[in-house]
């Protein structure tokens, strides 16, 4: 996708990004999510804290939003699934409410909003791939098929492997992301230690988090 933002949207002030966060208020769970999404084609996850919580088995921590990822060739698919809604896209600090497909082709964060409401239910991020292959939007020379990120929970909801999550977590490193790798890495196996220092290494050179690994 392109990193030039599209003309238009709406430019949000501090005090506008931190009341966003009461319009997530009604947000879906993982399960509420696996059921709307039921029976679609295109591989989809949940992503973010909500994927770790699902790896670890259980909900460690309140979650502000709920996300999931699709390849970006998938969001007909799952827009489709969500008639009378809207899709607001979202990026720096920009809202474009029912985002036009220029806007959906810059920007990959889509926020599904209920305009009876005006609340937001749930955000998709629509993820750079080739076919089968999803290629990571931080360097996109990190390449995977979807079968070996996708995991399952004992009820088949499906969630982004924790290395992964917590690839895209290092990027900031705030305090609920460092909370995150330190209940995390417990549970991980060897193996995904590996891959986890492996990509850090490579995207984020000399960050904080290798000397744990």
């Amino acid at each position: 996708m392109s990193e030039q933002l599209p003309s238009g949207g709406v430019e949000l002030s501090p005090d506008e990004i931190e009341a966003l966060h009461a319009r997530w208020s009604s947000c879906w769970t993982p399960v509420e999510v696996a059921r709307q999404l039921a029976g679609i084609s295109t591989p989809w996850y949940v992503a973010a804290g909500w994927a770790l919580d699902l790896f670890r088995g259980r909900q460690t921590r309140a979650h502000g939003d709920i996300e999931i990822a699709i390849p970006a060739a998938g969001f007909p698919e799952v827009r489709n699934r969500f008639p009378g809604y809207v899709f607001d896209a979202a990026g720096s600090g920009r809202i474009w409410e029912n985002a036009r497909p220029e806007v959906l082709a810059a920007v990959h964060q889509t926020w599904l909003r209920d305009p009876a409401t005006d609340n937001y239910l749930l955000d998709v991020f629509r993820e750079p791939h080739d076919g089968d292959t999803w290629i990571c939007r931080r360097d996109e020379k990190v390449r995977l098929p979807y079968s070996d990120i996708i995991h399952r929970t004992r009820d088949g909801i499906p969630y982004l492997a924790p290395e992964l999550v917590l690839l895209f977590k290092a990027k900031h490193a705030r305090r609920k992301d460092q909370a995150d790798f330190d209940a995390t890495v417990p549970y991980m196996s060897p193996a995904q230690r590996v891959t986890l220092a492996e990509l850090l290494a490579r995207v984020h050179p000399g960050h904080p988090w290798l000397s744990d690994l």
